[in-house]
């Protein structure tokens, strides 16, 4: 993704959103001809699946960190789908039982920090 060349001017969050879209199923949708050019300077490669999983593979004992809780095992599901296996968050979700049984399931350390950040 650092070598990913955007056109000059692209705003952030245009330019996260197409990385998003990039690494999906759905890439083509920001690598057709008439919508790559709005976005990158130069037509990158297809990101392959093969690719993605090899990438994915290497990259273990991560930890991830929120300042907000998981408010589903799902979350945790995919931070074990990418690589995690420490998770600092505040806590307080009315289903943090199932967080914690999803992390006992991948060996996951969760630690509550009951401090949020967060506000709206």
């Amino acid at each position: 993704m650092l070598s990913l060349e955007f056109v000059d001017g692209i705003k952030r969050a245009d330019r996260d959103n197409a990385i998003d879209v990039y690494i999906s199923d759905e890439y083509m949708d920001v690598l057709r001809d008439g919508e790559w050019e709005k976005i990158f300077k130069t037509k990158p490669p297809v990101f392959t699946k093969e690719e993605k999983q090899a990438w994915i593979a290497k990259n273990t004992d991560l930890a991830l960190g929120s300042d907000a809780f998981f408010p589903f095992g799902d979350n945790i599901e995919r931070a074990y789908k990418s690589g995690v296996s420490a998770i600092a968050q505040p806590g307080g979700s009315i289903r943090d039982d199932n967080v914690i049984e999803t992390c006992n399931k991948y060996g996951i350390a969760m630690a509550f920090t009951g401090i949020r950040l967060f506000h709206h």
